[in-house]
C-alpha cells in the first residue's frame, strides 16, 4: 500500500532571510573578534578549535574527491583555519581515528542533513570516547536557506525550468530515517525549497526507513496533474543512495551538493553557531545536543 504524500509545500510557509542575515552576522562576528585588540595591548589569540567535517561515508569512489573538493572550499572562505575529515563508516579516515589524533578542542560539523540517529547518538559517542578533546557537535546542514539555496542551484544545473508552472514540482529525497525529527527537518527543508522555487510544489520522499519512497511520491504528484517533475537530493556526494533516487526521477535528476559555494558556507556557519554557543557554556568534552546549538544562534 502506497504511504501518503505529505501535502506540498508553499511559499507561504517558509519566510526568507532571518537565517541568511544570522549567517552573515555570525561570519562576520567572527572576522571581527580576530581582530580585537584591548587598549593596544596585543594579546595572543587561542588557536581555533579544529573543525571536524563528518561525512557518512559511500564505497562510490566518487564519494571521497566529492567531499574533499567541499572542504578545499571551506579552506578557501576561511584560511587558516585547521579542518579535518573523519567518516562514520565506509571510508577513510574513520571519525574514530581522526578524533584520537587531535588534541585540545574540535567542533564536528556533521555533513548529514537531519538530526537522525548518527548526529544523535553515533556522533556524540564518539566525541566521548576521544578524552583529550574538548568539543561540540554542530547542527546538522539542514533546514536552512544556504541549503535551499545549494539545491536550487543543482535543479538548474540539471535542466530545471527557472519559471514556475502548474505543471512542475520537485521531490525532495533524503537519505531517511526511524527519528521523527529528522522527519521534520527534511519537511522544513522542503518548504524553504519550495519557496526558493517561488511556490513550486515539493514534496519530500526517503530512500529507506521512511515513506513516501521517490516513486510513491513521484506516482502521487503526476496524479495530481504534475508532468514535469524533477528531484532534488540531500546527498552531499554520490553514493548508494544518491543514485537510487536519481533512477527514480522522471525528468531531471539534480547532483550531489558537494562543493557549490552555499553549501561551504553553510559548514562554516554551523561551525560558527557552535563557538557561539561556546561563548555561553564551555566546550564539553561529551558534546552537546544540536538544539543547544539553534538557541545560540544569533536572533534577527
Amino acid at each position: 500500500m502506497t504511504a501518503p504524500l505529505p501535502h506540498p509545500t508553499s511559499a507561504s510557509s517558509a519566510p526568507l532571510g532571518k537565517e541568511d542575515l544570522a549567517a552573515e552576522i555570525s561570519a562576520q562576528l567572527s572576522t571581527q573578534l580576530r581582530r580585537v585588540r584591548l587598549r593596544g595591548f596585543r594579546h595572543p589569540a587561542p588557536p581555533a578549535p579544529t573543525l571536524v567535517a563528518v561525512a557518512h561515508g559511500s564505497r562510490d569512489p566518487r564519494a571521497l574527491p566529492t567531499v574533499r573538493a567541499l572542504l578545499d572550499r571551506v579552506r578557501a572562505l576561511r584560511p587558516g583555519l585547521p579542518i579535518r575529515l573523519g567518516h562514520i563508516e565506509l571510508n577513510r579516515p574513520l571519525l574514530a581515528d581522526t578524533l584520537a589524533e587531535l588534541h585540545g578542542a574540535a567542533v564536528l560539523v556533521p555533513l548529514l542533513f537531519g538530526r537522525g540517529h548518527h548526529v544523535t547518538h553515533d556522533l556524540p559517542a564518539a566525541l566521548a570516547a576521544a578524552p583529550q578533546l574538548t568539543g561540540r557537535i554542530a547542527e546538522p546542514l539542514g533546514p536552512h536557506t544556504l541549503l535551499a539555496e545549494a539545491l536550487h542551484g543543482r535543479l538548474l544545473e540539471a535542466g530545471f525550468p527557472g519559471d514556475r508552472s502548474p505543471r512542475t514540482a520537485v521531490v525532495l529525497a533524503a537519505a531517511g530515517s526511524r527519528a521523527p525529527r529528522s522527519a521534520q527537518d527534511t519537511e522544513r527543508t522542503a518548504h524553504l525549497l519550495s519557496a526558493r522555487l517561488g511556490g513550486t510544489p515539493v514534496v519530500p520522499a526517503y530512500a529507506s526507513a521512511a515513506a513516501p519512497t521517490v516513486a510513491d511520491a513521484v506516482r502521487a504528484l503526476t496524479a495530481r496533474g504534475h508532468d514535469r517533475i524533477a528531484v532534488a537530493g540531500c546527498f552531499t556526494a554520490p553514493g548508494r543512495f544518491a543514485a537510487q533516487c536519481a533512477a527514480a526521477a522522471p525528468g531531471p535528476a539534480a547532483a550531489p551538493l558537494g562543493d557549490h559555494p552555499a553549501l561551504a558556507r553553510l559548514v562554516l556557519h554551523r561551525y560558527d553557531q557552535a563557538l557561539l554557543a561556546c561563548d555561553q557554556a564551555p566546550l564539553a568534552r561529551t558534546g552537546s545536543d544540536p538544539e543547544s546549538a539553534r538557541a545560540a544562534t544569533v536572533a534577527v
